[in-house]
Formats: structure tokens, C-alpha cells, sequence
């Protein structure tokens, strides 16, 4: 019945309109002996469901007065000369209860039908906003952790970036001195030096840890403006392309034409993104293809930087935007928080697909600038 709703009306009417032709042979070729008075209800009901109540009356009076001229064609006599036209008239009025209570059922059944479709699309936003709270839910509480290990970070690396600054000045002194007393004895100083230089490289490495920490907790705020993001990649994708032909990888963009601005702050949009290029530039150490796309999804865009390195595992996957986790050995675990925070600061959210030995995917979506 769904199928037949689908076939154009005029079509359906003629289809009727032929089959009562076909009973009515049938009604006068038999002479009445079959009754199939009743039979003409079949096509007038396909009309009336079909194409509705208008179709039903005419096929209702095509078949009333096919029955009537088959009825007076067969040569039957009956004991009065107006009964055929009294039984064709009765049979009319039959036809026409018939169609209207076939119309009412079936406007009736398409009513249901709206209902079902409105309470289920209903139900399905209802679902979507009840996700799309619980998502923002935590990536609120994710954020306000984070801002309070910002200005835990802050901290500790204020109150530790002086004693550096004291401890590398002394090293300067102490190998001044270690050159000082080498000349006096006639000892070679080498041995002091290495020793000062690991010390030194030492302190460097915390002194890089403390501007991680510093830069995290620091991020500045969003300076928002529409941006084209396609040209605004193009632009900064080409000073990445020497490093990354050095590290044998090969970049492809694939880029939505129809794609308009954003909303975002271009400098902490690319910083972003420039670390999780940096990421995938380090998983594939042999080389590798790094992917770039765009592409516009509703009201927002969906940024997704690939690659077909080594990947994560599971367990690796969800840690992934865990603050202090890395797999890296000389890594602090700030940087993919970091990218994490900056899209959530645009009113984002990030994803990341990973398989172990075939790449990941992280996946940025913003949203579009609006029209005024």
C-alpha cells in the first residue's frame, strides 16, 4: 500500500477506471448469475486510498452506472421497469458510505502516521541535545581541572625559575674556577667541564618543562575573527613544506570548496594545529603521508589532520588529552591538553581515532561564523 501511494494519482484513477470497465464485462457476460455487485468496491477503494476522496465518488459513479448499463444490457426483466436504476442508485450510496469511511480511516492512519514521525524526530533531538549537554558537561569539568593545574603549573614554575637562573649562574662561576685551578696544577679541566655541561643540560631541560607549563597555563584569550580557513591553511601549510619533505613525509590537503569562515583566533587555531602535525611528523619516523582536510558539516567545520604512523592503543586513545600523559621520552604531556583546551576555548570539541600500527586521526570541529 506504501508502494502504491508513490504512483503518480492520474495513473492510479486510470488503473481503477479499467479494472470496473473489466467487471462490468464480467457483470454483463454473466448475466448477473456471479453477483459481483460487490466486486466493484475494489477499485473504488484503490482510488479513494490512493488519490483520495474525490477519486472514490467518480470511481463511485463509474461504478453505479457500469453496474446500471450492464444491469439493462443483460435483458433481464424485472417486475418493474425502475428497480435497475432504484439498485444502481442503492449501489451508489453504498459506494459513497464506503469511500468516506475509507477516506476518514486513511486520513486518520496519515495522522497517526505525522504523529509517529513528529514524536520520533522529538525524541531523537531531545537524545541529541541530551548528548550534546553531556558533552559539554565534561568538557567544562575537563576544563576547570585543567585551568586549576594551569595555575598549579604557574606557580610551581615561578618558584622554581629562580633558583634555576641562581644555579646556571654558579655553574658559569664553577667552571671559572675549575679552569682556575686546573692552570695552577697542571690538570687537565675536561673532566670538570663534562660534568658541568650534563649539570647544565639538566637544568635546560627543566627550564624547557617550566615554558611548557608557563605557555599552558598562560593561554591567552581568544582575540575571534572570521577566518577563511582554507586560504589560511594554504598560506601557513606551505612554510611547513621543506621540514616536511626533510622527514620524508608527504602532505595532501583535501579541502571543501564550499567551505566559508570561522569563528577562531588564527594564532592559537594554528598553534593547535601545528602540534598535532609536530605529533604525526613524530609518529611516522620512516616517513610517512600526512593528510589535511576540510569539510562543512551543518553549522560547523570539521578539521581533521591523518596520518599513517605507528597509531595508539586503546588504553592510549583515551588517555590521550590526559594532562601530563605522554609517550614520549622527553615529553610532559601538555601538548595534545594544550590543543584540547584551544578548541575548547572556540566552543569546539576534538576527537581522535587511532589504530595501533596504522595511523590516527584527530578530528577538530568549530564552529562557522555567523551571518549577520
Amino acid at each position: 500500500m506504501q508502494r502504491l501511494l508513490t504512483v503518480p494519482k492520474p495513473v492510479v484513477v486510470a488503473l481503477a477506471l479499467a479494472l470496473m470497465l473489466l467487471i462490468g464485462c464480467l457483470d454483463y457476460v454473466t448475466g448477473h448469475d456471479l453477483a459481483v455487485s460487490a466486486v466493484y468496491l475494489a477499485p473504488i477503494c484503490l482510488a479513494a486510498w490512493a488519490a483520495g476522496r474525490g477519486a472514490g465518488i467518480l470511481l463511485a459513479t463509474a461504478g453505479a452506472v457500469t453496474a446500471l448499463v450492464a444491469d439493462l444490457m443483460s435483458g433481464y426483466v424485472y417486475p418493474h421497469p425502475v428497480i435497475p436504476y432504484w439498485n444502481a442508485v442503492m449501489l451508489f450510496v453504498l459506494f459513497l458510505v464506503v469511500v468516506c469511511f475509507l477516506t476518514a480511516f486513511r486520513r486518520a492512519h496519515h495522522f497517526l502516521e505525522e504523529t509517529v514521525q513528529q514524536r520520533t524526530a522529538a525524541l531523537q533531538a531531545l537524545q541529541a541535545e541530551i548528548k550534546e549537554r553531556e558533552r559539554m558537561e565534561v568538557a567544562k569539568l575537563q576544563s576547570e581541572r585543567l585551568a586549576v593545574a594551569g595555575r598549579m603549573a604557574a606557580q610551581v614554575a615561578h618558584e622554581v625559575r629562580n633558583p634555576l637562573g641562581s644555579i646556571t649562574l654558579n655553574l658559569d662561576l664553577t667552571c671559572k674556577e675549575i679552569d682556575r685551578l686546573a692552570d695552577g696544577k697542571g690538570h687537565s679541566p675536561d673532566e670538570g667541564h663534562t660534568l658541568i655541561k650534563e649539570m647544565r643540560e639538566e637544568v635546560c631541560r627543566i627550564g624547557r618543562v617550566i615554558e611548557d607549563y608557563l605557555q599552558f597555563a598562560r593561554l591567552p584569550k581568544l582575540q575571534r575573527q572570521p577566518v577563511d580557513l582554507n586560504g589560511f591553511l594554504d598560506q601557513k601549510l606551505a612554510f611547513l613544506c621543506t621540514e616536511l619533505e626533510r622527514a620524508n613525509v608527504k602532505l595532501r590537503t583535501q579541502f571543501d570548496p564550499a567551505l566559508t569562515t570561522i569563528n577562531a583566533d588564527a594564532n592559537q587555531l594554528w598553534q593547535a594545529l601545528l602540534n598535532l602535525i609536530h605529533n604525526s611528523r613524530e609518529a611516522m619516523p620512516g616517513g610517512g603521508e600526512l593528510t589535511i582536510s576540510t569539510r562543512r558539516d551543518g553549522g560547523q567545520v570539521v578539521l581533521r589532520v591523518s596520518d599513517n604512523g605507528k597509531g595508539m592503543t586503546g588504553e592510549q586513545r583515551q588517555q590521550v588529552f590526559t594532562p601530563f600523559f605522554t609517550t614520549k621520552k622527553e615529553g610532559i604531556g601538555l601538548g595534545m591538553v594544550l590543543v584540547h583546551q584551544i578548541v575548547i576555548e572556540h566552543g569546539g570539541h576534538i576527537e581522535c581515532e587511532s589504530t595501533s600500527g596504522k595511523g590516527t586521526t584527530f578530528s577538530l570541529f568549530l564552529p562557522l561564523a555567523e551571518k549577520h
